[in-house]
């Protein structure tokens, strides 16, 4: 078998170091630095040669930043004659934009994707996609991981009574359906529109939330605009003041933090996909690692065991 090694961009290495520390291995040696115009000079202190790698690097804010990163790391290590290159992007920016709303839009969903195997990736792990298919944008193996189990089993162990999950959209009514069947509750959906970016309106819940405690799953929470739309809506149709929210990636940019610390919210989940400064999370938000499942992943990977079977 080749030799194992991990490296990690600059992008989490919070989690770089857990997924590492599940591996029982040490993170590779790697210099990252800044020419005086903000050019980036990478360059790995080992070598690759031959060796199955896997890079981490989540392309969170500042997105644009931490792909050219990504794309140059990988670049160095196809040039080094790495054996297997893998990106293990835990959260993978662009993805809102994966079809053309409008006349003249890109899809960076796929030039990304494009921009990704030419750079040297022969294999892509990234977990709960904005939309599922953008697996399809890939002409490499994709491994799409998911938190939901692990959401699933932090709400599980508080035994909620009278629980109904909540899809704020028709897009995330598969995912939240999942989340229905582990807990055994009822699904509810809100109908959302977007009249501008980062801007959302829920004109109406669809099901049956009188009196039932709220449980809102998402896949990423950027300035909680939705999120507020959908409790409001909620608590209009006549749901308990006690609501909670999960999701995997929370990127809690701009107001994030004001529009979700109010009483109704009485918890927000999300796990460490991105690295959030403790002065932008609400201050009733929990989150939860997602070393263990990357690691795992990484680990049946290497033995070409099933990975699916890390969440039936």
């Amino acid at each position: 078998m080749e030799p194992l090694q991990i490296f990690s961009g600059t992008a989490n290495p919070a989690l770089s170091e857990g997924i590492a520390s599940y591996l029982n291995c040490a993170l590779g040696k790697l210099r990252i630095e800044r020419f005086s115009d903000g050019e980036l000079y990478v360059k790995f202190d080992e070598s690759v040669r031959g060796a199955d790698v896997f890079l981490i690097q989540p392309t969170c804010p500042p997105v644009d930043q931490h792909v050219m990163e990504l794309l140059i790391l990988l670049d160095t290590l196809r040039r080094a004659s790495a054996g297997r290159i893998t990106a293990v992007i835990p959260y993978y920016g662009y993805a809102r934009q994966e079809k053309k709303e409008r006349p003249r839009e890109p899809i960076t969903a796929k030039l990304v994707a494009d921009l990704l195997k030419t750079s040297g990736a022969d294999r892509v792990v990234t977990m709960d996609l904005h939309a599922d298919a953008i697996q399809g944008f890939f002409d490499v193996p994709v491994d799409h991981l998911t938190a939901l189990s692990l959401l699933s089993k932090h709400f599980k162990d508080k035994n909620l009574e009278n629980l109904v999950v909540v899809s704020p959209d028709e897009g995330r009514v598969k995912k939240a359906r999942q989340v229905t069947e582990r807990l055994r509750a009822p699904l509810a959906v809100g109908y959302k529109f977007h009249p501008k970016h980062n801007v959302a309106e829920v004109t109406h819940i669809a099901g049956d939330v009188q009196g039932k405690t709220p449980l809102i799953i998402e896949d990423m929470i950027a300035t909680g605009g939705s999120i507020t739309e959908c409790v409001n809506m909620l608590l209009q149709a006549g749901a308990r003041p006690e609501i909670y929210v999960a999701c995997t990636h929370g990127l809690f940019t701009g107001n994030a933090k004001a529009n979700l610390q109010r009483p109704e919210i009485k918890e927000i989940v999300t796990t460490d996909t991105v690295p959030v400064p403790r002065d932008h999370l609400p201050d009733n938000a929990t989150v939860l690692s997602v070393a263990p499942i990357l690691g795992e992943a990484i680990l049946r990977l290497r033995e070409n065991r099933s990975i699916s079977e890390l969440f039936d």
